[in-house]
């Protein structure tokens, strides 16, 4: 395992694993898009976007910041996967999209891959308690058993952002989570449909 993840980093990959369509679907993305500019001279950036939140996310898109913000204004028990000691980095959708302009208007000569992400690394217990504090929920956290493959630590090496674009995430996640929790509580959960029936 490569820690923090460079561009270089190919992955770890299980082909046949039930993450596999997620993380093979990212990787053929670039595959088809270098093959299509070295076969049609295409003008091209590719980046690397690492978990992103923000007002406007969708309550249901099953991305754990959603999922936990969702339960905790709901005062429902917020699940957490094995001991919640697995590490992700998450970037505020400000600066990602500061990060994805400034690399659409950089060099032509760098395409990428280029990481865009914050590189504070956080439990996803440490995520779950702080949407907690800040949502002033009554809301508990359950264990559920951890997925197969479920990576144990991501974040990006963001050097390259920095030294090519100039690039670097500002917002904190406290700051960030305010502002998203704040607009959970602006919408009603019951405009958003989940994408199943069964959807939890």
């Amino acid at each position: 395992e490569v820690h923090p993840q460079p561009e270089s980093y190919r992955g770890c990959v299980n082909p046949i694993g039930p993450r596999a369509c997620y993380d093979e679907g990212k990787r053929v993305a670039e595959t088809l898009f270098m093959d299509y500019k070295r076969s049609n001279g295409v003008d091209i950036r590719i980046v690397r976007i690492f978990n992103t939140y923000g007002p406007r996310m969708h309550p249901y898109d099953g991305r754990v910041v959603s999922n936990f913000i969702r339960q905790a204004v709901n005062g429902e028990p917020i699940t957490i996967f094995g001991e919640g000691d697995q590490t992700r980095s998450f970037c505020y959708r400000d600066d990602l999209v500061d990060g994805i302009i400034a690399m659409m208007n950089g060099p032509s000569d760098f395409v990428g891959p280029v990481n865009l992400g914050n590189q504070g690394e956080f439990t996803i217990r440490q995520l779950a308690e702080l949407v907690i504090e800040l949502s002033g929920s009554s809301s508990r956290l359950v264990k559920k058993p951890l997925p197969p493959d479920d990576p144990t630590r991501r974040q990006p090496d963001i050097t390259l952002a920095r030294q090519h674009l100039g690039w670097e995430p500002k917002v904190s996640l406290r700051e960030g989570l305010a502002k998203t929790i704040e607009w959970f509580h602006s919408i009603r959960l019951s405009d958003y449909r989940p994408p199943t029936p069964n959807y939890s």
